[in-house]
């Protein structure tokens, strides 16, 4: 059987690594003003350059049920079954959009990942492993079911100003945070974001005690595979985030940069570590 890993651009994965797992994408949509764009071809710059010159978020369109149907009747065409992962449906319609098309068709499952980012691409990496051992689409599917709340996706973010200009965090939360410099964590926690410890600092220093006491919090990982995810970050942060995972001893480590969707509502200088926190699995 020829199964069809699939996800949409809020993977955040670099082409490179689409090609190494065979991963299929269907992007979402980001209009910056009247100018829509392809998520995955516009930039992070791009979109850090366009609020800071405009003051206005970027908005984002989420795949319909017409594109999925599309796109599903392509992959099936080369393919005997797909395995889609799609972003937490309790951050978009994507979700419910995915599997209102899958049921038009033989053979097409939908994960609900309860998570963005490379928290998707971890999903999405195992059941790619899992095609190459010769599992069958039900079986990864279930096996990748099993998974997703182990998925460990937080980021530490330096200012902010994208959750309140997209109302997920209150005028007088973002006064807070930034009359007292606080840095505040986000985990994604039953498909959601919310907030976790804060912080004070310099962002080097918060992104060290953030990887820390994450690593602390979550401490049964699946050393196989992890993530630093960023939109935003010097080089310096990069590497102390990098150094915890490899001092923890995780075998690949891909550094990669957040995609338009994300950065959209998260904004510059925000970093996290993403990995699956369930010892590994065969």
């Amino acid at each position: 059987m020829k199964i069809a890993i699939s996800a949409e651009s809020t993977i955040d994965l670099t082409k490179e690594l689409i090609k190494e797992y065979s991963i299929s994408i269907v992007p979402f949509q980001v209009f910056l003003g009247d100018e829509m764009k392809q998520d995955g071809e516009v930039t992070v710059d791009e979109i850090i350059e366009f609020v800071n010159r405009t003051k206005i978020l970027p908005k984002t369109g989420a795949v319909n049920e017409f594109q999925f149907d599309e796109y599903f009747s392509g992959l099936l065409k080369d393919n005997d079954a797909v395995v889609h992962f799609s972003l937490s449906s309790e951050l978009s319609c994507t979700y419910a959009n995915a599997v209102r098309s899958a049921q038009k068709f033989k053979n097409v499952y939908v994960v609900d990942t309860k998570s963005l980012s490379t928290g998707i691409a971890l999903l999405a990496i195992y059941g790619a492993e899992l095609v190459k051992k010769g599992e069958d689409a039900k079986e990864i599917y279930e096996k990748c079911l099993e998974r997703v709340p182990f998925v460990q996706a937080s980021f530490e973010l330096k200012r902010l100003d994208y959750l309140h200009k997209g109302g997920r965090c209150s005028a007088l939360a973002l006064f807070g945070a930034n009359l007292l410099k606080i840095h505040p964590q986000i985990i994604v926690k039953d498909g959601k974001m919310v907030p976790g410890k804060k912080y004070r600092g310099s962002f080097e220093h918060v992104v060290k005690n953030y990887c820390q006491d994450t690593l602390q919090m979550f401490d049964n990982p699946d050393l196989s595979v992890a993530f630093v995810t960023y939109t935003t970050a010097d080089e310096s942060v990069i590497n102390t985030a990098r150094s915890f995972l490899e001092q923890t001893g995780f075998k690949k480590i891909y550094v990669t940069r957040a995609g338009g969707t994300i950065t959209s509502h998260c904004g510059e200088d925000c970093l996290g570590i993403l990995y699956i926190n369930d010892g590994g699995r065969d």
